[in-house]
């Protein structure tokens, strides 16, 4: 299995590391060519939205990944990811890839200085550990389906092959988040 990380800023080389400990392999996209090559899965990490959308229009990212997202490439997205793949933002008429039937709520659970961690029931999984640095929260679901509830706010929800995640499991020590993604 090759997975295709965006690597245009936040934590990629963390997703990588976790998804070599699931025998993955991995790529960095950090331009256009770099999606013409073969892969079967896609994270979007976190970092900053407003910066990840502007740098996908202008390295001409934008369109052929949502087309890829559109036909079915299983795509997980984290904390800015989730906000890229959100079909509406709660208060805000940008749409990014907006591929996934949520509305996300930006820096929902608060700025950087309140993030936390905890632990929370993820359907299908169990009780994992979560860390949210500066965290938006899934507002409402259209199409998609909530499957952890933190602080009784939606922290993260399927939609078809699309994962979005208000938390970063990159940054703990448990890859049950990435071998859900790598099986969806």
């Amino acid at each position: 299995m090759r997975v295709g990380v965006l690597a245009l800023q936040g934590a990629f080389i963390e997703h990588e590391k976790k998804l070599a400990e699931c025998g993955a392999e991995t790529f960095e996209i950090r331009q256009r060519r770099d999606i013409e090559r073969s892969f079967d899965r896609l994270i979007l990490p976190g970092g900053e939205s407003t910066v990840m959308g502007k740098l996908l229009r202008e390295l001409e990212l934008m369109s052929p990944i949502r087309e890829m997202i559109k036909a079915g490439m299983p795509v997980m997205g984290t904390c800015a990811g989730l906000i890229l793949l959100a079909e509406r933002l709660y208060g805000d008429d940008t749409v990014h890839i907006g591929t996934m039937g949520i509305t996300a709520k930006r820096n929902a659970y608060g700025r950087q200085l309140v993030s936390f961690h905890t632990a929370a029931d993820f359907k299908g999984i169990g009780e994992i550990p979560m860390t949210f640095i500066r965290a938006p929260y899934i507002e409402s679901v259209s199409t998609a389906e909530p499957l952890a509830i933190v602080e009784n706010k939606i922290a993260a929800a399927r939609d078809g092959r699309q994962l979005a995640l208000a938390f970063h499991p990159e940054l703990d020590d448990c890859v049950k988040i990435h071998e859900y993604f790598l099986n969806m």
